[in-house]
């Protein structure tokens, strides 16, 4: 896999890093959120407050880490390379961010327009990403499991949006539409057709990569998305036209085979030839876990009606599969994706001819220790709130104000570092004419 990467047809750094910094804001939102609604944010899934939460993880945080992920992966892994990356990073940026802002928005105060606007502004930034990764992936053979699960997860984001931006209208009243039915299907496509089969596709290659571990069986990663998207497909089926035991077992598959998946990653981690963890792999041990047991509460919730009548166990997956599991494993992959970056970008200005710090000086490593830490206490936190939100809902906001601030000052740092240290490469690469010339 590591033959494949091409770092010398990489975006440049304002075309990632916009999202990646954008990202930890909607989750400071998230916390604050968390701090206003109260214990009451708990009640159901269902609140206002509980989908506003949810949207500003999965909009907000999510969806910016991983579009801001495929514009650097696309040239670098797939040799695809988007057209004018800058331009469409920013177009791109400049409708997700408000999309998101407004669809949060709306579950809070239920105002049409809010709900309405998002569908415009989000619908718009992602068709936009869509036509230019497509138009980059077109005619790219899916020589690996790593290219053909870039483009199943294009796939998986269009129709997860395309079900999101018709449930949008759904809530405003443009439409008359089965709005439970459809969030089931919307759920599943954002966090299987979409977050897990990218997840998986990058997995296949960084986890080997950065962690040093064997390799993905081949005959795994070879079947993995294409098998997840296949099960999505006929599930959807078999739920829109209200085939209730098919549709159950189709997804008690799906669910199945994301389990394997974590227990297959924590397997290769057991195996790393590294003495120590760093914290990129403390983060994907921690995201894996919680995906097991997000999987878990799932399928026992399926099986044992006991379990399924207590409203808790929707939030608690929930808690798990985003905090635990998503948000995890991506900071974890900020804090090796964004030095790299920084480094490889400040090599290419030395020519050779000035040698950038080393990588692991672009980001404190005891910062980067203190916000995981900060991060795993949020998420124990944040399941002790869904169980007793009256004792742990401020202290869970509180924790993950802190763990996200914290993010966004390592990531600023981080910036701050490339810019001090560009100068200063760009000051010895100067030739003695163009000092004199600078210098008169």
């Amino acid at each position: 896999m590591q033959a494949l990467l091409s770092f010398d047809q990489a975006p440049p750094l304002a075309a990632p890093l916009r999202f990646f910094l954008t990202a930890p804001l909607f989750a400071i939102l998230a916390a604050l959120l968390v701090l206003w609604s109260g214990p009451e944010l708990f009640a159901s899934r269902w609140t206002g407050a509980a989908l506003a939460l949810t949207h500003l993880i999965t909009v907000g945080f999510m969806l910016q880490v991983m579009l801001g992920a495929m514009v650097q992966i696309l040239p670098v892994v797939a040799g695809a390379n988007i057209s004018h990356p800058r331009l469409v990073a920013t177009l791109v940026h400049a409708a997700i961010a408000p999309g998101a802002l407004l669809l949060a928005t709306g579950f809070l105060s239920y105002q049409p327009l809010a709900f309405w606007l998002a569908a415009l502004f989000i619908g718009g930034g992602v068709a936009l990403f869509i036509a230019a990764a497509g138009h980059a992936l077109w005619g790219v053979p899916a020589t690996n499991p790593t290219i053909r699960g870039l483009q199943l997860s294009l796939l998986g984001l269009t129709v997860t949006v395309c079900l999101g931006v018709l449930l949008a209208l759904a809530l405003n009243g443009s439409l008359a539409l089965p709005v439970m039915q459809l969030t089931t299907i919307h759920l599943g496509w954002g966090l299987v057709g979409w977050s897990v089969i990218l997840l998986a596709a990058v997995a296949f290659v960084v986890v080997p990569m950065f962690q040093m571990t064997p390799g993905y069986p081949e005959w795994f990663a070879r079947r993995f998305s294409w098998s997840l998207l296949a099960l999505l497909v006929v599930w959807s089926v078999a739920d829109t036209t209200d085939r209730r035991w098919p549709s159950l077992l189709l997804a008690a598959i799906t669910v199945l085979a994301v389990a394997v998946f974590a227990a297959l990653t924590l397997h290769l981690q057991s195996r790393s030839k590294r003495a120590r963890f760093d914290a990129t792999q403390q983060y994907w041990r921690v995201a894996m876990l919680s995906t097991l047991a997000a999987c878990s509460l799932w399928l026992a919730a399926t099986s044992w009606p006991t379990l399924a009548e207590r409203p808790e166990w929707p939030l608690l997956c929930g808690v798990l599969a985003l905090f635990g599991g998503f948000m995890s494993v991506m900071i974890g992959m900020l804090y090796k994706i964004v030095p790299f970056l920084v480094w490889s970008h400040l090599q290419n200005l030395g020519r050779g001819r000035a040698i950038p710090p080393n990588m692991n000086k672009v980001i404190a490593g005891p910062q980067v220790h203190r916000q995981m830490h900060a991060h795993f206490a949020a998420l124990v936190l944040l399941l002790a709130a869904v169980l007793w939100p009256q004792w742990f809902t401020y202290p869970a906001g509180l924790t993950l104000l802190l763990a996200n601030g914290w993010l966004l000052s390592n990531l600023l740092a981080a910036v701050a570092f490339y810019r001090r240290h560009r100068l200063e490469i760009e000051a010895l690469t100067r030739t003695p004419a163009a000092v004199a010339q600078a210098q008169q």
